[in-house]
């Protein structure tokens, strides 16, 4: 833990010039004494750091002095390109590993480029999970199964009560949620991270199919869930406002078909998850849609049209 805390404060003064013990503590997240500690540990160790007195002073490398401690190692490598996504680093537990990776990146830059990452980070920033996302804790299996997944290694877990043998290819981050895309008897499923109980590596190791796309992969089984989702379909009589307003109004799973069966009347069928989801959908239309199927959605529609009129009918008095 101190070599690697002692190398970071070497990149950080190599990449940033010089910084004060307070400036060095709070990056490395560790007291000012002990960075004092630190710093004379690397002079003794022969590393040509010194403290630089007076009025905006602090801690300088020599001037020309240049680590060899910059080539990236495999796993920083891989860390390195989800920077992006900090929140999950940190539920898979590789905060550290990129944090070191984009030390290292940030000191083999030029000097006048090494405030690039600040830069950019000022100017853009992923936030990967949906609003109202759960606060929970991550997953306790998410951990190991990173581990798993990063070194192609072969996991005993307990998924729903039944123990499963698993090859983990990847994990994916949706609104929140942790999904793991893992090989299982020859054939490519998803498991949601939070419904694992226990996961121990069994000691083997898997060979990657080279053909597997963990991107198209859950995108194609992301669109097959949706699609199964729509069980039931409605048909509307559109006007051309209302057309125009279907690709807003309806799912987008359900919009091509509907776009297909669009007649020149309006008349349109939508695929829709049930009666009760296409009544918060088709009051979006307002009156640019009349439901023509099945009954009990147009009796709906026409219920709360009625109450509607109703309330608009008299004066607010105010």
């Amino acid at each position: 833990m101190r070599a690697a805390r002692l190398m970071s404060l070497v990149l950080l003064l190599q990449g940033r010039g010089g910084m004060t013990a307070a400036e060095l503590a709070r990056e490395l997240e560790v007291s000012e004494r002990t960075v004092h500690r630190d710093v004379l540990a690397l002079s003794e160790a022969g590393v040509p750091v010194y403290a630089d007195r007076g009025r905006g002073g602090g801690y300088r490398l020599l001037e020309g002095y240049r680590t060899r401690l910059t080539g990236l190692d495999r796993a920083e490598a891989e860390a390195l390109f989800l920077s992006g996504v900090p929140a999950a680093l940190r539920e898979m537990g590789l905060q550290e590993v990129a944090a070191t990776a984009r030390l290292k990146a940030a000191a083999a830059l030029a000097p006048g480029l090494r405030d690039a990452p600040a830069t950019a980070a000022q100017r853009f920033h992923l936030d990967a999970p949906g609003w109202f996302a759960s606060a929970d804790p991550p997953p306790g299996a998410l951990a190991p199964l990173a581990r798993a997944v990063w070194n192609d290694r072969t996991v005993s877990a307990s998924y729903r009560e039944r123990v499963r043998a698993l090859e983990p290819y990847g994990l994916v981050l949706k609104a929140g949620s942790w999904y793991l895309a893992a090989r299982s008897r020859g054939r490519f499923l998803v498991y949601r991270v939070d419904r694992f109980g226990s996961v121990e590596q069994d000691g083997g190791r898997f060979d990657r199919d080279p053909g597997f796309d963990l991107a198209a992969f859950w995108a194609a089984r992301s669109a097959e869930f949706t699609r199964s989702l729509l069980r039931e379909e409605i048909t509307l009589r559109l006007s051309p406002l209302g057309v125009r307003m279907l690709r807003h109004v309806a799912d987008p799973a359900a919009l091509p078909g509907a776009l297909a069966s669009l007649r020149p009347d309006g008349t349109v069928r939508l695929a829709v998850e049930s009666v009760e989801v296409a009544f918060s959908q088709v009051l979006r239309f307002g009156p640019e849609a009349e439901v023509l199927g099945p009954p009990e959605l147009r009796a709906l529609v026409a219920g709360a049209a009625a109450r509607t009129a109703e309330l608009y009918r008299a004066d607010p008095g105010l």
